[in-house]
């Protein structure tokens, strides 16, 4: 049984049946059967079921918040949010699957009144069944990255939400079968590590995972010898340049919350700041009253905004950070330890003084902790920003769109950022480099990722 646990409170919210290996592969075998069905299902017919699905997102709202802020630990505003976004997201899927899925012509022609004597097609197929082993942090942004487009596409979905967030999981599944998704199409698997592991040694024909690098290289040998479609969306040591030409207040509250949003549990949350060095006191001054003003407490109450971490675990990791970072020289301004006391509180953490030989600065570190380090100049910062084995996302602060692009330019990074962090859109590619991850959710390019290509050849008779 797997126990679900509130990380606010640490009692008992639901103990759930977990899969086992026969039940995984008895469900693969369902959905193998299943999927060319589904595949030849009209695209239309699959839009109007999707769209059942967002809206019963929008009915039902309030209710699957207070579930997610249970389970996970989400302030519960937070988690209204992330679900009143998430319709803009599929609407994206919606309203562009079918032009992406659009055959191409490219034959090449002399006379483009004459038919080509051979015509050069190229359509797009289902990979088949995939598995999609998905985050507790963001999961209803993080799952329909991922099963929207692919069942849209034609594919059964073999989905597996963290142990941290079983419960959305089921919620998912039953809102997409209520909305006309067979349930051979899309199965929910339940368990830990064990699970996602037998998931993944099945004859799968792609697996798409959001999580940490260890696990997603652990993934990737894994399913090495198959051949088949690798997606893995992992971490992030997101940095942050603050110019000496911006308001320091206005540049200070923008990067607080973007590194204490949902308690700093984002691959893309702000996790290094650098600050040019004309501007640094007052800049530290300003993120410092910032972070002083945020509301820490039980999620389920209104007006919260640090809940509990999700992992019990990540404290240790947490409290190792700033003990390494004080041993080197760095100095602790606000937080620096663990709330006494029930849940899985962490006080947010503000740490200067700091530099590139602490884990602060190159381990993800998935919590409310920030360093913020002075910079002589444009190069030094930009030096520092690239001395990473990761590239999810980085971000610039200045008035001077000039300076801004040719610095973004330099940052080997998935997603570039001026004047704003922490911001994901439908219609950008969500791509990470390094230990940042392969491969692309979202716009055009996360709709192909569910796609196979076939090359057409049609030479007309003599």
């Amino acid at each position: 049984m797997l126990k679900v646990i509130n990380p606010a409170n640490e009692t008992l919210l639901r103990e759930l049946p977990t899969d086992t290996p026969e039940t995984i592969r008895a469900h693969f075998a369902r959905a193998k059967a299943a999927q060319p069905a589904w595949a030849a299902r009209p695209l239309a017919e699959k839009i109007e079921i999707l769209g059942r699905f967002r809206d019963a997102i929008v009915r039902d709202t309030e209710e699957l918040a207070q579930q997610l802020s249970a389970e996970m630990g989400k302030p519960r505003q937070q988690a209204r949010n992330e679900l009143r976004a998430l319709p803009e997201r599929i609407d994206f899927f919606l309203h562009h699957t079918e032009a992406a899925l659009h055959p191409q012509d490219v034959s090449l022609r002399q006379d483009p009144n004459t038919p080509p004597a051979t015509q050069e097609m190229i359509t797009y197929e289902p990979l088949g069944v995939i598995a999609n082993i998905s985050a507790w942090n963001y999961p209803y942004f993080v799952g329909s990255n991922v099963f929207v487009p692919a069942l849209l596409t034609g594919n059964a979905v073999l989905y597996k939400p963290s142990e941290y967030t079983p419960l959305t999981g089921l919620s998912i599944a039953k809102l997409l079968h209520e909305a006309g998704v067979p349930e051979d199409i899309f199965v929910t698997i339940i368990g830990t590590g064990e699970a996602g592991a037998t998931l993944t040694s099945l004859p799968i024909n792609g697996v798409f995972f959001t999580g940490s690098y260890a696990t997603g290289v652990k993934i990737s040998q894994a399913v090495a010898p198959k051949l088949i479609r690798v997606q893995l969306e992992l971490g992030g040591k997101d940095p942050a340049y603050v110019c000496e030409d911006v308001d320091p207040a206005v540049a200070a509250a923008g990067l607080a919350d973007g590194a204490f949003y949902n308690a700093g549990q984002s691959c893309c949350s702000v996790e290094r700041i650098y600050v040019n060095e004309k501007i640094y006191d007052a800049f530290v001054e300003a993120f410092v009253k910032e972070v002083q003003g945020f509301k820490i407490g039980n999620p389920a109450e209104e007006g919260i905004y640090i809940g509990p971490l999700a992992r019990k675990e990540q404290l240790d990791v947490l409290d190792a950070q700033v003990q390494d970072a004080v041993s080197k020289g760095a100095k602790v301004l606000v937080g620096g330890k663990r709330i006494e006391g029930t849940g899985y509180y962490y006080e947010p953490t503000v740490l200067v003084d700091v530099d590139h030989s602490m884990e602060v600065m190159q381990d993800e570190s998935f919590g409310p902790i920030i360093g913020i380090q002075k910079v002589k100049d444009d190069a030094a910062a930009i030096e520092q920003m690239n001395d990473t084995t990761f590239g999810l996302t980085a971000g610039i602060y200045t008035q001077d769109a000039e300076r801004a692009k040719p610095l973004l330019a330099q940052l080997n990074a998935g997603s570039a950022y001026w004047n704003c962090c922490d911001r994901v859109s439908p219609r950008l590619p969500w791509t990470g480099r390094q230990h940042s991850g392969i491969g692309s959710t979202l716009s055009q390019i996360g709709i192909h990722a569910f796609v196979q290509p076939k090359a057409w050849h049609l030479r007309t008779p003599a």
